[in-house]
């Protein structure tokens, strides 16, 4: 470590968000390396940790979020900074979190304006192409998807008053998840685990294969194109998008016309709404407070922050794999952290005033410049 830095973590303010960056045990391992850890009073208790929990860790706690955004080197939050928050951007700020700007024009906009620098969880990508960061929140979010899908298709909430895994006698419910990657296997894991009929489509043969080594048969799989997720969707009680490219915008796989013909209170679940969706009748974000609204009889769910809906479990998934980077930017500093790792270089969308991920760039159409330029001249700037 070549200097003492500040980390602060704001308490989220985005509807029923109860996750918080940074456990106390997280905050004590950056308080171990010398580093400050401000965090803003109350910014646990959705998951469960008490100030007194941050305390005896070393953390400072601070009464108001404007301070812990003016007296920090570094933010760490859960979700992308809401409007309110836009006003705490400035030069020489690095924020570190879940992003998925390829959906918020306004927000990259921002960044850039006031030249943040900008790690995305979700695009710190590793060599084999891997997520880590976005990783444990796709386990989550596809094991809800089932848990939720499952309770609106109950007719209490409107669904066709289906059972997941049928009785015997009665055939189970279909369930065709959109997306062979990390949230479509745990979705796939959780589907079966209640009993229900289950079609992975994917685009990669290779994964298709894979998938269907490691269910044992026991799930379908289909090839991605427009006649194969017609015919699937028309069938599905349960339909889930859980398709992901690292920093774009999710294609439109299922046009209104393919939901047009779904059964009458059949479900969606669109995992991949943060990233603008992968359903055409998805045209608005929900919230936990009011997760779905009904289009051409279907009922749409589409939560941005599924996993906040478990925060106990979600904070400690997230802790585990976002700390040991956050201890490299402080302790190394951030252009140091970034030579010395590719992957997280790999996740940064915004640096000095540049969009420097070229899918971010492509959504929201801004102009790319290649971060490796940029680095080279300031190799001797620790912040």
């Amino acid at each position: 470590m070549d200097t003492q830095r500040i980390i602060g973590v704001p308490k989220e303010i985005k509807n029923n968000e109860n996750r918080v960056a940074l456990t106390p045990g997280g905050a004590g391992m950056l308080h171990q390396h010398g580093h400050r850890v401000l965090i803003e009073a109350g910014a646990g208790e959705g998951s469960g940790f008490s100030d007194q929990d941050y305390a005896r860790e070393g953390a400072e706690l601070v009464e108001h979020a404007a301070d812990v955004w003016a007296q920090s080197d570094m933010i760490m939050k859960v979700k992308e900074p809401l409007l309110s928050e836009y006003g705490y951007f400035r030069e020489h700020l690095t924020l570190f979190t879940y992003l998925h700007l390829a959906a918020e024009p306004a927000l990259t906009e921002a960044l850039v304006d006031s030249k943040v620098t900008a790690i995305a969880y979700e695009t710190i990508q590793l060599a084999n192409g891997s997520l880590p960061l976005l990783t444990p929140m796709s386990e989550v979010a596809g094991r809800m998807s089932v848990q939720v899908g499952a309770q609106f298709l109950e007719r209490f909430y409107g669904g066709r008053g289906i059972l997941l895994g049928g009785v015997p006698g009665v055939p189970p419910a279909d369930v065709i998840i959109l997306g062979g990657g990390i949230v479509g296997t745990n979705a796939a894991k959780m589907a079966l685990g209640l009993g229900a009929n289950v079609v992975i489509i994917d685009r990669n043969a290779e994964r298709l294969r894979y998938l269907d080594d490691v269910f044992h048969g026991r799930i379908r799989t289909l090839m991605s194109n427009p006649y194969n997720i017609a015919s699937a969707v028309q069938k599905a009680d349960l339909l889930i998008g859980a398709v992901l490219i690292p920093g774009a915008k999710a294609p439109k796989l299922v046009t209104e016309d393919m939901v047009k013909q779904m059964k009458p209170g059949a479900v969606i679940v669109d995992v991949a709404v943060d990233q603008g969706g992968t359903i055409a009748t998805v045209d608005r974000v929900t919230t936990h407070s009011d997760p779905v609204y009904v289009k051409h009889g279907v009922i749409h769910y589409a939560v941005a922050n599924m996993p906040g809906a478990v925060p106990r479990t979600s904070t400690l998934a997230l802790t585990n794999v976002t700390l040991n980077y956050a201890v490299e930017l402080a302790d190394k500093g951030v252009v140091h952290a970034l030579m010395v790792h590719p992957e997280l270089k790999r996740g940064v969308n915004t640096f000095q005033g540049n969009i420097t991920h070229a899918a971010v760039a492509e959504a929201v159409g801004g102009a790319y410049i290649d971060l490796d330029r940029l680095l080279v001249t300031t190799m001797n700037d620790p912040s």
